[in-house]
């Protein structure tokens, strides 16, 4: 049967493959478009699965919000220069609308499900198309949902972060904004938490430890009375000569004196500390240091203790400012997507590659 123009133009607009691939599926089922349509498909699973051991940590967080219910979604690539296509990009916005709908309790889950755009086919199926037609692993590697009275998305650096935000209390116009900037703050701040109490007594605790320690290791972060005893202690038995030199020479001005000291003295120092530890904490003067610290960081992972980052003042609070905007209007949840977090990215070196290829 002879394979027309129009035929290959049907095949394409149906399944998206490339023009010459679909002359091929046709010619090899001599004409049948169905049949040509299910070559195309085993074609696109079999190019998928040799992609399947390749790193895809690229691509776009897309987001879609419905009233009261928001979604986000990571969908990624193996290039940038992929996450750039309008194909692409047109297909993660459906994979948001999908997650949007779906009942599903992860992405793996939901790639079992009925594709919304095309109840005959599963979103597995559509993401083998479309790994197929694009040429490069395609991977959809997680979504999260939000409810509330109000929802708001907001996508940054062309998708690169990709945030939701809930709140309860008030849905008006000006509630709105508030939470559009909270959610360009949580793009731009990253907390961990709404609030300090959502975190647990063990979270807390394993801060509290971190900070301890971490405060222990840099004795000179630490409060006068208790450096001085550590350091007459080292003097005393741990200290060299050429140490205990530096020392006589520069304690007139303790402020650099860890400038001249060398490792191995500052490390003494730690180690007496860390020996020290139980005595230390209880010691008032550094447990206010610790607690310092430990407001410090609540400053940095929880959104409401965070500086609001267009505060006028340069320091009102996040919980500050929506408390000026409605005293009713509360954070619920929040969702912050970043392409590639925690995943292994190639390495990529075009000109060591180009060389290789040219021998």
């Amino acid at each position: 049967m002879a394979i027309t123009a129009a035929m290959v133009k049907e095949l394409r607009e149906m399944t998206g493959a490339g023009m010459m691939e679909c002359k091929k599926a046709l010619t090899e089922t001599d004409g049948n478009i169905d049949e040509a349509v299910e070559v195309l498909r085993k074609s696109g699973a079999a190019k998928a699965e040799k992609k399947a051991s390749r790193i895809a940590a690229e691509g776009i967080c897309r987001a879609e919000v419905d009233g009261t219910k928001g979604a986000v979604v990571e969908v990624n690539s193996e290039t940038d220069f992929v996450a750039k296509n309008e194909l692409f990009q047109t297909f993660v916005q459906a994979v948001a609308k999908q997650a949007l709908a779906t009942s599903a309790a992860d992405a793996e889950a939901m790639l079992e499900e009925a594709w919304n755009e095309d109840a005959s086919k599963t979103v597995k199926d559509i993401l083998v198309e479309k790994t197929a037609t694009i040429g490069e692993k395609l991977s959809i590697r997680r979504f999260e949902k939000v409810e509330g009275d109000l929802v708001v998305s907001y996508l940054h650096g062309g998708g690169k972060i990709g945030v939701l935000v809930a709140a309860n209390g008030a849905s008006d116009d000006a509630a709105k904004e508030a939470l559009n900037n909270v959610a360009m703050q949580v793009a731009a701040m990253n907390p961990t938490y709404i609030a300090r109490t959502d975190m647990s007594e063990a979270e807390v605790a394993k801060l509290k430890e971190i900070i301890v320690d971490s405060s222990l290791n840099d004795p000179a972060s630490l409060p006068k009375p208790i450096l001085n005893e550590l350091i007459k202690k080292a003097y005393d038995e741990k200290w060299s000569e050429e140490d205990k030199a530096i020392y006589d020479e520069k304690k007139s001005n303790m402020q650099y004196l860890f400038n001249f000291l060398s490792k191995e003295a500052a490390a003494t120092l730690a180690e007496l500390a860390l020996a020290d530890k139980e005595n230390i904490v209880a010691n008032k003067i550094f447990a206010g240091l610790a607690e310092g610290r430990l407001s410090k960081q609540f400053k940095d992972i929880c959104l409401l203790d965070q500086t609001y980052v267009k505060a006028e003042d340069g320091k009102q609070s996040v919980a500050k400012y929506l408390e000026s905007v409605n005293k009713d209007l509360k954070v619920v949840k929040f969702v912050r997507f970043e392409v590639g977090e925690g995943m292994e990215k190639k390495n990529e070196d075009f000109a060591a590659e180009v060389a290789a290829q040219l021998g």
